[in-house]
């Protein structure tokens, strides 16, 4: 159930939906109880918001954010996700949900949970690679998945969950800790947070490498809606 939005944000109920390539997980920030429904290659966004209204009916909120997998501009989906169905690009979540909405990609609405301030580099090793930095408070997300990485291969292609299928633990660790030091080396923050589902499979962090919670994505969503938290790429200091 949607109520409507009072005028006070601290008096807000937020919802915060993380669209995954397998799950659909969401919770308030008052209830904090996680719900989920699986995803996968054939759903659509519309066929999510329906089952996000159905699995939330006894739940009230005021405000959702939603972390997307793939690039967000305008609140809106820029194109078509790689492993969930059509009819992403361009989508109206906040019309469809009928209320005020904030679309992310989702690797920098976990990244904004997980923040611990400085210089920090965020990889979320899932289904895919998602990936974003966040500068001194300053939101910037990225697309390093589908970057060349080698053999004709993408870091997502290499790291990805089908990657860990395929070659197994030990080189796809392998693989993880080739990654890591190439994007220390490039990007020079001051740590870096792992998160996704496959994070915890990594033993002996290599140094500035730290491990993330699943639930930052949700914490991230909650600190979307409150004033000053976070800033978007571009604003002034």
């Amino acid at each position: 159930m949607v109520r409507k939005t009072g005028k006070r944000a601290s008096r807000h109920t937020i919802l915060a939906i993380d669209v995954g390539g397998s799950r659909v997980k969401f919770m308030t920030d008052k209830e904090r109880t996680k719900r989920a429904f699986a995803s996968g290659p054939d759903l659509s966004a519309k066929a999510m918001v329906t089952k996000v209204k159905t699995l939330t009916k006894d739940w009230s909120y005021d405000v959702i954010s939603i972390g997307y997998p793939g690039p967000v501009i305008n609140n809106r989906p820029l194109s078509e996700p790689h492993n969930l169905g059509r009819g992403w690009a361009g989508f109206n979540f906040e019309k469809a949900f009928g209320c005020p909405t904030r679309v992310v990609n989702d690797a920098l609405m976990q990244a904004i949970g997980s923040y611990q301030g400085g210089r920090m580099l965020f990889l979320g090793l899932g289904t895919g690679l998602g990936s974003a930095m966040i500068v001194d408070g300053i939101l910037e997300p990225m697309e390093l998945a589908h970057l060349p990485y080698r053999n004709g291969k993408t870091f997502e292609q290499c790291v990805g969950a089908a990657a860990l299928k395929r070659v197994g633990k030990k080189k796809w660790q392998r693989a993880v800790d080739d990654v890591l030091a190439r994007l220390l080396a490039a990007l020079e923050p001051d740590y870096v947070m792992l998160g996704g589902g496959n994070a915890d499979k990594i033993d002996n962090l290599p140094r500035k490498v730290r491990l993330g919670d699943n639930a930052d994505a949700f914490e991230g969503g909650f600190r979307l809606w409150k004033k000053g938290a976070v800033r978007p790429s571009g604003a002034r200091r």
